[in-house]
C-alpha cells in the first residue's frame, strides 16, 4: 500500500498543511485501486483534489469527532449532495465513532434525520472487530484522547510479498491501544502534539518521546511523527522520540509518500 500525507498539521490547519488527512492506496487481487482516507480534517478536502477526484473516495475513517480530524466531511458531503450532473458512484462508507452521522449534521446544520446518510453510509467501529475496504483489513483499537469515543487504526493489505502494517495513532496519549494497534507495524504514523517540559498535561496527546515508548514497546519497524501543531519544533519531536526508539525516524511533510 501506499500512503500520501495529505494534511499534518496539529488542532487546526497550518500556513503549509491542512489539518489531519492521510490518503492510503492499494489495489485488490483483480488489480482495481483502491483509495481510503484516513480522517478529513479541517482544510484537506482541497489539498486532497491535487492527488485524486474526489469519486475516487473508496472510504473514509475517522479515528475520533474533534473537527481537525473530521469537518470536511461536510464539504464532502456538499460536493456529492450539489454535483450538477449528479454523483456518479454508490454512497461513500465513514467509518467512525457512534453518532457520527449526528455529529457532522449538527455540524452543518442539518436535521440528525437523515442528516448525511444519503451521501454517507455510515458504521460505527467495534472495538477489536476488523472491517474490510477492497483490500484493507482495518481494525480499530481504544485510545487515550478527550472526546466520547478515539481511535488507533491498525490497516492490513497482502500481497505476494506478504502482509503489510501500517498503524495510525489518530489523537491519544499513551495507552495499550495505542501499543495493540501499532504491534510489529512496518510504519507506524504516530501523532506528537506535545513537546516534553513544556506540555504537562496528561491523557490528550503524546510528546515525540512518547510516541518514541510506543513504537518501541510495539517494535515497529519505522517511525513516522505527525499532527504537529504550528508551535512545535519537528526537530526537537524528532530527537525526544530518537532518545527512547532505534528504528528508522522522520517527521512528515506534506504531500510525502510512502510504499508500506
Amino acid at each position: 500500500m501506499e500512503l500520501t500525507i495529505i494534511g499534518c498539521t496539529g488542532s487546526f490547519p497550518g500556513p503549509n498543511s491542512p489539518a489531519s488527512c492521510y490518503l492510503l492506496t492499494a489495489d485488490d487481487a483483480d488489480g482495481r485501486t483502491w483509495r481510503v482516507l484516513l480522517d478529513l480534517g479541517s482544510g484537506a478536502l482541497g489539498t486532497l483534489q491535487q492527488h485524486i477526484d474526489l469519486t475516487q473516495i473508496d472510504a473514509v475513517l475517522l479515528t475520533h469527532l474533534h473537527a481537525d480530524h473530521c469537518l470536511d466531511l461536510c464539504g464532502l458531503h456538499v460536493a456529492i449532495k450539489w454535483c450538477p450532473s449528479g454523483w456518479p458512484v454508490p454512497r461513500i462508507p465513514v467509518y467512525g465513532p457512534q453518532g457520527t452521522n449526528e455529529r457532522m449534521a449538527l455540524a452543518y446544520g442539518l436535521e440528525s434525520d437523515p442528516g448525511m446518510t444519503g451521501e454517507f453510509d455510515f458504521a460505527a467501529w467495534q472495538t477489536g472487530r476488523p472491517v474490510q475496504v477492497g483490500p484493507f483489513t482495518v481494525t480499530p483499537s481504544p485510545a487515550n484522547h478527550p472526546t466520547d469515543e478515539a481511535y488507533a487504526l491498525r490497516v492490513q493489505t497482502t500481497d505476494d510479498d506478504g502482509t503489510h502494517t501500517l498503524a495510525y495513532s489518530g489523537d491519544t496519549d499513551s495507552c495499550p491501544g495505542l501499543v495493540e494497534a501499532a504491534g510489529s507495524a512496518d510504519l507506524f504514523l504516530c501523532e506528537a502534539a506535545f513537546h516534553e517540559g513544556r506540555d504537562e498535561v496528561r491523557d490528550v496527546h503524546l510528546t515525540g518521546r512518547r510516541a518514541g515508548e510506543a513504537a518501541a514497546e510495539a517494535n515497529a519497524a519505522r517511525l513516522v511523527l505527525t499532527h504537529l501543531p504550528i508551535w512545535n519544533d519537528p526537530e526537537r519531536s524528532a530527537a525526544e522520540a530518537r532518545e527512547v526508539f532505534s528504528g528508522e525516524l522522520e517527521v512528515v511533510v506534506p504531500g510525502a509518500t510512502y510504499k508500506v
